[in-house]
């Protein structure tokens, strides 16, 4: 998955401080994403009164997710398979999280405290009909979270 790659060492670049907070917008709505599946629908967190579509850039960051989330439970989900989906960004910040019908982002990578990212409900970000903010559309648009691995 070369563009999950690219997407990864575009989050990286942010993180650092060198990166180009428009060109990492970009590169998730071009990225095709994995998205675990639960319950018939996509796996999602609740933090901060916003709903995050989780996704990853490989199938080895969702197994990073994976081994955590059974750390989480227990151990209970051992070995247990995660089915997924393999969706566009673009269709994820401009179908899905409307779609939700409350406030809601993606969040990428999750599980890699130091490989994350949140791209919160904001103008610039997912369309302006569901964006929690009233701020100007281009200040908005740079305006990814460095996440903290939280969501698990």
């Amino acid at each position: 998955m070369a563009e999950g790659t690219v997407l990864a060492e575009r989050i990286a670049d942010q993180r650092a401080g060198v990166g180009d907070p428009r060109a990492l917008l970009g590169e998730l709505r071009r990225a095709l994403v994995l998205v675990p599946l639960e319950g018939g629908g996509l796996w999602t967190a609740g933090s901060g009164g916003v709903r995050w579509v989780c996704g990853f850039t490989d199938e080895a960051a969702l197994a990073r997710f994976a081994q955590a989330r059974d750390a989480l439970d227990g151990g209970g989900g051992a070995g247990r398979s995660w089915e997924f989906a393999e969706l566009r960004g673009a269709r994820l910040l401009d179908e899905i999280v409307p779609a939700m019908g409350v406030p809601a982002g993606v969040a990428v990578n999750i599980a890699d405290p130091d490989g994350s990212m949140f791209f919160p409900p904001v103008a610039g970000i997912v369309p302006d009909a569901v964006a929690i903010d009233e701020q100007d559309t281009d200040a908005s648009a740079a305006a990814p979270c460095h996440g903290e691995g939280g969501g698990l």
